[in-house]
C-alpha cells in the first residue's frame, strides 16, 4: 500500500537565503501560486519575524494561496512565534515551524545555551506556537551532527509540547546517506512517540548527497521531504524539489510512497524561480536542466532516434518541457544523428550526396561546439550541386 510523502517546499525561505537572493512579495506570491497549482502541500513562505518586508510577504502569500498549507519559520522566541502567528492568521491553512540549536558545537558556540536551558525553551515555545495553530513543526538544527541521547530527549519534548511534525535537519549537509538511515532508526526506537508525529528531512547539499540522503530518509520511514526548487538555498543549496519528486514517481513502487505534485509543473517552475531569484540553472542539472533531454553523442542518437526509451527512461513531457528530446549535432554526432535532421529539414538527398555532406558536417565539426540548421542546409545545398 502506497504511503503519501509530503512535500514541503522551502523556495521562498531557505532557498532566498541564498546568497544574492531576494524575492519581492510579489515573486513570493507568483511562485508560491506556481507550487500550489502543483500540488505542493505545505510552502514555507518565509521568515515572518526577519524583518516588516517579510513579514508582509508571508501575509500576502498567506491570503493569496488557498490550497496549500503556508508556513512560517520562527526562533524559538516569544517575538518570532507571535510575528508568525499574525502574519499568517489569514491563511486557510497554517503551520509554524519553530527551530532551534540541537548539537553541542551550536549550543556553546552559537546559542550560548545548555541542554538544559533548550529543552527548556523547546517546551516553552513550541506551546506558545500551539495557541495560533494546531499544525506545529519543530526542527532540532543541525540534528545530524548532535548527540543521540540528548537528540531523541529533545525530541520527546517537542512532541510533548505539541509538535507534530518532527524535522530531521542535516544542517551543514555533512552526514552520508546510510548513516543518516541509522540515525532516523535510532531516534525511533528511543521515542515510540514519534509513530503519532510525522518525521521530516531537510538536506542541504554540501556534498553533493541531499536528494540521496532525502531519498535514503524516505526508505526508513520519513514522510515529509523539504526542498527547493532547483535546489537553491544557502551555501551549496537545498534539496532539489524536482530531483526528489521524480525519483518517488519513478521508484515509488519500490519504495511503497508516492506524491501529490503534478510533475508538468516543474520546468515552468524552475525557469520562473531562475527568472526571479537570478540564479541560473546548470545546463546538467538533473531534470529541468538544459541538457537533460539534448543527445550529442552519436551513439545516443542513434538509439533515441530508433526508440525514444533506449537512452531516455523519462519522458520530458512528464515535466512540462516543451523543448522534448533533441539531437544536437556536434563533432560526437554520427551518420543517423545527421541524416535524421536532414529529413527533418525536408532536404532530399541521395544516398552519395548524403555521405559527401555528411564528411563535410564532420570537418566544420571539428572545428565548432555545435552545427546549427542553417549550416546543414549550406552543406546539403554544396553537396547536391
Amino acid at each position: 500500500m502506497s504511503e503519501k510523502i509530503v512535500v514541503f517546499d522551502t523556495t521562498l525561505r531557505d532557498g532566498e537565503q541564498s546568497a544574492g537572493v531576494c524575492f519581492s512579495r510579489s515573486d513570493k506570491v507568483e511562485i508560491a501560486g506556481a507550487l500550489a497549482a502543483m500540488h505542493v502541500d505545505v510552502i514555507e513562505a518565509g521568515f515572518p519575524g526577519a524583518s516588516a518586508a517579510e513579514f508582509e510577504a508571508v501575509r500576502a502569500v498567506s491570503q493569496a494561496v488557498r490550497t496549500a498549507t503556508i508556513c512560517g519559520l520562527a526562533r524559538a522566541t516569544a517575538a518570532d512565534i507571535d510575528t508568525a502567528g499574525d502574519a499568517l492568521k489569514e491563511a486557510a491553512s497554517s503551520r509554524i515551524h519553530v527551530f532551534l540549536n540541537a548539537s553541542d558545537m551550536q549550543m556553546a558556540h552559537q546559542l550560548h545555551k545548555s541542554r538544559a536551558d533548550v529543552l527548556a525553551l523547546a517546551d516553552v515555545m513550541l506551546r506558545r506556537a500551539r495557541r495560533y495553530t494546531d499544525d506545529t513543526e519543530f526542527s532540532p538544527m543541525d540534528a545530524t551532527r548532535a548527540d543521540r541521547e540528548f537528540l531523541a530527549e529533545l525530541t520527546r519534548t517537542a512532541i510533548r509540547a505539541g509538535a507534530r511534525t518532527i524535522n530531521l535537519p542535516d544542517t551543514v549537509g555533512f552526514i552520508l546517506p546510510h548513516l543518516l538511515g541509522a540515525l532516523i532508526d535510532d531516534i525511533r526506537s528511543r521515542v515510540p512517540e514519534l509513530e503519532g508525529c510525522r518525521m521530516s528531512f531537510h538536506g542541504q547539499d554540501d556534498l553533493g548527497l541531499a536528494t540521496a540522503n532525502s531519498l535514503e530518509a524516505i526508505r526508513h520511514g520519513v514522510r515529509q521531504v523539504e526542498a527547493t526548487i532547483n535546489g537553491i538555498g544557502e551555501r551549496a543549496g537545498n534539496t532539489p524539489l524536482e530531483e526528489v519528486v521524480v525519483a518517488v514517481k519513478a521508484h515509488g513502487q519500490a519504495l511503497g510512497v508516492h506524491t501529490d505534485v503534478d510533475l508538468r509543473g516543474l520546468c515552468p517552475l524552475s525557469e520562473l524561480v531562475s527568472a526571479r531569484s537570478g540564479m541560473v540553472v546548470a545546463p546538467n542539472k538533473a531534470i529541468v536542466g538544459k541538457n537533460a533531454f539534448r543527445h550529442a553523442s552519436g551513439i545516443h542518437q542513434d538509439g533515441v532516434i530508433k526508440k525514444r526509451e533506449t537512452f531516455e527512461w523519462l519522458d520530458p513531457a512528464w515535466v512540462g518541457n516543451a523543448a522534448g528530446t533533441q539531437i544536437v549535432l556536434g563533432k560526437l554526432s554520427g551518420r543517423a544523428g545527421f541524416a535524421a535532421r536532414v529529413r527533418t529539414l525536408g532536404i532530399g538527398l541521395e544516398a552519395g550526396a548524403l555521405e559527401a555532406a555528411f564528411v563535410r558536417f564532420q570537418a566544420l565539426a571539428d572545428e565548432r561546439r555545435e552545427i546549427f540548421d542553417d549550416d546543414i542546409r549550406a552543406l546539403c545545398a554544396v553537396s547536391a550541386g
